[in-house]
């Protein structure tokens, strides 16, 4: 990281209005959750995700699908929120208290964000913590935890899938517009633990140049996007997070 790209994140955030937060998987793996990425291990060594997230797989095999997914949100809730998360609330409620804003977006489905006491969380992908009924398109988020067995039902009878977007589909009309509003009306545009590689939510950072944002990306790595970006802070969101926040409002992180 060049002094010069840490002092003008810093003063910029000082003085910013509307800032954007777009955070991936990369936030949230300090936490120990793996990226989507990652290798699997033991049973699951033998898939490859991405052909377990699409909705015609789940159609083909809903026991196996809707068991990954249920381990997958098992092991989210035994993770707790690491110091980016809680860097970022901070944040967001040190803007707010002086009549700026926050809005932060997130490509995770992990809900942790939300656990460390983020608030408005745009979540593009969807959470794994609500579950939806097949045939009658309801939400559930009081869940047993495991479910009971594979393919989990509905009071209704139909089966639950999780409330997270597959390959193949659309992102939530809602949560979209709401992203690309708030990418569009932002002075400070930053990509945290993002690849740059998931469109639409990588393509914000046009929306937030057009808009004449200042744009930078927190990552240990280039990303497939960083060219858009005006610089980069390459450090793990955690401690990068915890840095900027104490940097910024004079208060160490987690206090």
């Amino acid at each position: 990281m060049s002094t010069s790209t840490w002092t003008t994140l810093v003063s910029s955030l000082q003085r910013a209005r509307h800032v954007v937060v777009l955070t991936g998987a990369g936030a949230s793996r300090e936490s120990g959750i793996p990226t989507f990425r990652d290798a699997m291990e033991g049973y699951w060594a033998r898939f490859d995700p991405g052909e377990l997230a699409t909705p015609e797989a789940f159609e083909k095999n809903p026991e196996l699908v809707s068991r990954w997914y249920d381990e997958r949100r098992c092991a989210v809730l035994e993770c707790e929120p690491n110091a980016g998360h809680v860097a970022l609330a901070q944040i967001q409620r040190a803007l707010q208290a002086r009549g700026d804003r926050l809005t932060l977006i997130t490509q995770n489905v992990d809900t942790l964000h939300q656990r460390a006491g983020s608030t408005g969380v745009i979540e593009l992908h969807g959470t794994l913590s609500t579950w939806r009924c097949t045939r009658t398109g309801e939400s559930y988020s009081e869940l047993p935890v495991p479910f009971e067995h594979y393919p989990p039902e509905s009071a209704a009878g139909g089966l639950l899938r999780p409330g997270v977007v597959w390959f193949g589909e659309a992102l939530p009309e809602e949560a979209l517009q709401a992203a690309s509003a708030a990418s569009e009306a932002c002075d400070l545009y930053l990509a945290i633990g993002t690849s740059g590689a998931v469109w639409p939510a990588a393509g914000l950072v046009l929306n937030a140049r057009r808009a004449g944002a200042l744009c930078l990306e927190i990552n240990p790595t280039p990303t497939e996007m960083s060219e858009h970006f005006d610089g980069g802070v390459r450090e793990g969101a955690a401690s990068a997070l915890s840095a900027l926040y104490e940097a910024a409002f004079g208060e160490r992180s987690g206090a």
